[in-house]
């Protein structure tokens, strides 16, 4: 069964990485913060040590995928796109 302090090393991990990922991205950082807290908040109470395993693996994932696939851009004319950082 997942630790208190793993839970909570991997929600810091998160936006640790939300803050890398979604840098000068002020709607992206806010939005992305809001759904990790909501998202720890929301199964806060749980008890069950499979479905803590089950939620720290979804979280896991989802920081990889934050860290290894989001590519943030900018419109810079009507038909050319800028990218700004490749993660």
């Amino acid at each position: 069964m997942a630790s208190r302090g793993q839970v909570l090393k991997l929600f810091k991990l998160l936006h640790r990485t939300r803050q890398e990922v979604f840098k000068n991205d002020t709607r992206a950082l806010e939005a992305a913060r809001q759904k990790i807290n909501e998202e720890f908040k929301n199964n806060r109470n749980e008890t069950s040590a499979a479905k803590i395993n089950e939620l720290m693996k979804i979280a896991s994932d989802v920081e990889v995928i934050l860290r290894t696939s989001v590519i943030q851009a900018v419109h810079t004319d009507t038909d050319k796109i800028r990218y700004l950082q490749i993660c």
